[in-house]
């Protein structure tokens, strides 16, 4: 599968922060001692170097960070691991990702997500002799949630979400809950804030250690906080960014990435 690009831009990113801090464009222009058109033209997508890093330390963001994605000079080291297949849909003007990550020996696999279509997924279940056993959502945002039916008509396998969210065919579980799947061991952790339910799963059993983070990270961002940014930061920093350096993410848009490489790269953490 090609590369998937970044999700977010220098403009995104600035627009998500400005949201979250409630600040318009005339305080982070006096705080920056720029101009509030600058900051405009920013948010507006025109990338400007200097005002990226002064506007950076005022909406607590990564100054190197920021500036490397608005020079697109960074993009995650590839990610490949057995047992472990990423699935690309398009979605209105975005694309959205879903997962199957299975036990390569008894040939038991769980879906995250199913994206907006999930006939590739269940192609991949036909052509590896798969078993699908689990769907886990991450969240319910539409995108990731579309095709359940689909899945669930064709495969039969049972669908959980967690209980801050609710979605027709699929049942309600605790944030703690661990799942088995052959070798896999999945532990649930919340990860509200750009949603009010959302969930990462933690996925043992493998050579390297997986987090389906949904839309709470993404390479080089997050989601947008939409329900609390300051939630979403809070269990992005303590939920996920304290796994190990190692740990493959993997996001509901864009490539995937690692926790080392989000604590470097992402403006949103690496201040």
């Amino acid at each position: 599968m090609p590369s998937i690009p970044l999700e977010d831009t220098v403009a995104d990113v600035v627009a998500k922060a400005m949201r979250g801090l409630q600040l318009d464009d005339s305080q982070v222009a006096a705080a920056a001692d720029v101009t509030p058109s600058a900051v405009a033209s920013l948010r507006d997508g025109l990338y400007h170097d200097a005002t990226a890093r002064a506007v950076a330390p005022v909406l607590h963001l990564g100054a190197e960070a920021l500036a490397a994605l608005g020079h697109q000079s960074w993009y995650p080291q590839p990610v490949s691991l057995g047992g472990l297949a990423c699935f690309n849909s398009p979605y209105r003007d975005m694309t959205v990702n879903s997962y199957l990550v299975f036990d390569p020996a008894s040939g038991q696999a769980v879906a995250v997500d199913t994206g907006a279509d999930c006939s590739k997924m269940l192609d991949y279940l036909t052509q590896h002799k798969l078993s699908l056993k689990l769907i886990l959502l991450t969240h319910t945002h539409v995108d990731h949630v579309l095709d359940l039916a689909s899945l669930q008509h064709h495969t039969g396998a049972a669908a959980y979400v967690g209980e801050g969210e609710s979605f027709a065919g699929a049942e309600a579980f605790a944030p703690g809950r661990v799942f088995h799947c052959g070798v896999l061991r999945i532990s649930t952790r919340l990860t509200r804030g750009h949603s009010r339910g959302g969930i990462t799963y933690i996925i043992d059993g493998l050579d390297r250690q997986l987090a389906l983070v949904g839309d709470a990270v993404f390479a080089a961002s997050m989601g947008g906080g939409a329900v609390s940014y300051a939630d979403a930061l809070r269990s992005n920093r303590e939920q996920i960014l304290t796994l190990p350096a190692a740990t493959i993410l993997c996001p509901g848009h864009g490539p995937l990435t690692t926790v080392g490489e989000e604590m470097i790269h992402n403006p949103f953490f690496s201040v």
